[in-house]
């Protein structure tokens, strides 16, 4: 499945989200972005094979993932 540019692949770091084309896992790029680093230099420093356009599709996917999240609210711990 790709969406975006983010691929996941059952045989590639057991399914988790990748950024396609690549085996670097979205939720190592969002630790770095939560990190507050800019998003030049994740590309620079950490990962040169990828763009900043990249680091947008990691950040917009979590996004997605949360918009798209069912909330129960009996499950929540309302008083």
């Amino acid at each position: 499945m790709t969406t975006y540019r983010i691929t996941i692949d059952p045989n590639v770091h057991f399914g988790q989200p990748c950024i396609a084309g690549t085996r670097i896992p979205v939720y190592c790029v969002l630790e770095l972005v939560q990190a507050g680093l800019p998003f030049q230099e994740i590309v620079t420093r950490y990962y040169p094979d990828i763009t900043v356009e990249d680091v947008k599709a990691c950040v917009q996917y979590a996004m997605d993932i949360v918009k798209a999240e069912e909330v129960h609210l009996a499950e929540l711990a309302i008083p």
